[in-house]
C-alpha cells in the first residue's frame, strides 16, 4: 500500500492519491506509440511511487509536477525512450494550453470551415434563425413546423450535393468515408447517402470499424478510470489499413468480430470480398485519420460532418457546436447504452480531448463538409435536459475534479434558460438526423 495519501493539484486543491492514474498515464503514452503491455505500465507506476515515497517526508504531499517529473525520469531510465518522448510532448502541450488565455487559437482557426460557415450563416439570416431571440420568436408564434421544414431542407440539400459529387466519380470511387466528431450525425448521413445512390444502382458495402477495437483490457483509461474508446489507438489501425488494401485489390478478407458484452475481439470471423462496382462505405470518428487509409489515394471520397449552427445567444456569442453534440449524445446514450445523462457529461472532457487531436485537425482534407445543425433542436432538448443541467451546476461547482463538467453544465444551463421550449417532437421527420438522438429514426 502506498504511503502517499494525497496529491496537490495545480490549483492548490488537495486530492486523494491514486496509483491507477499513474498507471493509466503511462499506458496511454505507451498505446500512442504502439505499446499494449499493461503489466509493464503497472510495474513502472510502482517504481514511480517508490521514488516519490523516498522523496517525500511524513505529512509532505507531492504535487502534480513532482509526479510527472518522476514519471519522465522513470521511463527514460527504464529504457522506454519512445514512450517517454510522447509523455513529455503531451505534457508540454498541456502546459502551453494552460499558459495561454485562448489556447491553440491560431492553430485551430485553420481547421474552421469558413466558407461553409458563411453559407450557413447567410441561410440563418435569411430564415430569421441567426439569434436565440429570433428562434424564440418563431417558436412562440407557432412556426415550429415551418422552422423544422426549412432546417431539414437545408440538410437535405447537402446530402443531394454529396450524392452528385459521388455519382460524378462513380467510375473511380471505391471507398466513401463519412467522418466527424461524436454525435455529429454520421450514421444518418451515411445511410441517407447510401440510400439515395442505391436508387441509382450504386452498391455500398459497409466496413464496420467497431469490430477492429482491441480487447478491452488493452484499452488505455482516462484519469477517472474510464476506458478510452475515443482515440484512434483504441482501434487496430494497421489491420484496418491492411484489409482495405486487400479488398480494393479484389482479395477476400476475414473480418474480426468485437463482442462489446465481453470486451473481446474474435479474429477471422466474417469473409468479405467486393463485387464489381462495390464501394466500401466507412462511417467512423477517425475516417480522416491519415494512417487509416495510408496508401489509398484517388479511389476515395472523404466527407466531414459537423453541426455548424450559426446561432448567437443573448450576449452575442455563437452557440458552441460541442455543446450541441454533448446534448445529442446524452439523449442517444440514454436510449442505446442505458447511460444516464450525467455519465455522458462527466466523460465528455475525454471525448473533446481526443477529437481536438485526432479528428478536427484532419477536417480540411475532406472533399465536402456537411452541416447537420438544426436550429430547432435546442427547443426540443430544453424540456428533456434543462433540469439535469441545473442540478449539475450546483453539484460540481465546488468539486476540483469535475471543473470541466461544471463549466460545460454552466454554459449549457445558461443557454437553455434563454430558449423557448417545444416539448412535442412528433413534427420531426422520421428520417431526420435529429431522430438519431431522440429516437424513432427510419430511413427508406
Amino acid at each position: 500500500m502506498a504511503k502517499i495519501k494525497y496529491v496537490i493539484k495545480r490549483n492548490g486543491a488537495t486530492v486523494a492519491f491514486s496509483r491507477s492514474r499513474i498507471v493509466n498515464a503511462i499506458f496511454r503514452a505507451a498505446v500512442s506509440v504502439g505499446g499494449r503491455d499493461k503489466k509493464t505500465a503497472e510495474k513502472l507506476a510502482d517504481q514511480v511511487i517508490e521514488t516519490l515515497e523516498s522523496q517525500c517526508h511524513s505529512k509532505q504531499y507531492p504535487n502534480v509536477e513532482n509526479i510527472q517529473d518522476v514519471v519522465e525520469k522513470t521511463l527514460i531510465e527504464a529504457g522506454h525512450a519512445k514512450v517517454a518522448k510522447h509523455y513529455i510532448l503531451y505534457r508540454e502541450e498541456r502546459t502551453r494550453r494552460r499558459q495561454k488565455e485562448n489556447p491553440l487559437t491560431e492553430q485551430r482557426s485553420a481547421y474552421i470551415p469558413w466558407a461553409k460557415m458563411w453559407k450557413t450563416l447567410d441561410w440563418a439570416v435569411d430564415h430569421e434563425l441567426n439569434t436565440v431571440q429570433k428562434l424564440n420568436q418563431r417558436v412562440e408564434k407557432g412556426e415550429i413546423k415551418e422552422v423544422i421544414a426549412e432546417s431539414e431542407a437545408a440538410y437535405e440539400e447537402d446530402i443531394a450535393s454529396v450524392s452528385v459529387l459521388i455519382e460524378e466519380r462513380k467510375e473511380e470511387v471505391r471507398l466513401a468515408i463519412v467522418a466527424g466528431p461524436s454525435s455529429s450525425g454520421k450514421t444518418t448521413t451515411t445511410n441517407k447517402i447510401a440510400h439515395r445512390l442505391g436508387k441509382l444502382g450504386m452498391q455500398f458495402v459497409e466496413l464496420n470499424l467497431d469490430n477492429y477495437y482491441f480487447d478491452l483490457e488493452m484499452h488505455p483509461k482516462d484519469e477517472f478510470g474510464d476506458y478510452d474508446f475515443e482515440s484512434p489507438q483504441a482501434l487496430d489501425i494497421d489491420l484496418i489499413n491492411q484489409h482495405l488494401h486487400k479488398l480494393l485489390a479484389g482479395d477476400q478478407v476475414l473480418m474480426p468480430f468485437y463482442d462489446f458484452k465481453t470486451g473481446k475481439r474474435h479474429p477471422n470471423q466474417t469473409p468479405m470480398k467486393l463485387k464489381k462496382g462495390d464501394i466500401i462505405l466507412i462511417d467512423s470518428l477517425y475516417g480522416l485519420y491519415p494512417p487509416l487509409t495510408d496508401g489509398i489515394t484517388d479511389s476515395k471520397v472523404r466527407l466531414y460532418i459537423e453541426p455548424l449552427l450559426q446561432l448567437k445567444d443573448e450576449h452575442g456569442k455563437y452557440v458552441r457546436w460541442t455543446d450541441i453534440r454533448l446534448m445529442r449524445r446524452m439523449l442517444r446514450d440514454a436510449i442505446h447504452r442505458a447511460y444516464d445523462y450525467e455519465k455522458t457529461l462527466t466523460h465528455w472532457h475525454y471525448v473533446r480531448s481526443s477529437e481536438t487531436r485526432n479528428i478536427i485537425p484532419y477536417s480540411g482534407s475532406a472533399d465536402f463538409i456537411i452541416n447537420s445543425g438544426m436550429p430547432y433542436e435546442l427547443a426540443l432538448y430544453k424540456p428533456k435536459l434543462f433540469d439535469g443541467f441545473a442540478e449539475w451546476v450546483e453539484k460540481y461547482k465546488d468539486d476540483p475534479l469535475r471543473q470541466d463538467a461544471y463549466e460545460r453544465a454552466t454554459r449549457i444551463f445558461n443557454l437553455l434558460q434563454t430558449i423557448s421550449p417545444h416539448p412535442d417532437d412528433s413534427l420531426v421527420p422520421q428520417d431526420s438526423v435529429i431522430r438519431e438522438f431522440i429516437g424513432g429514426l427510419k430511413i427508406g
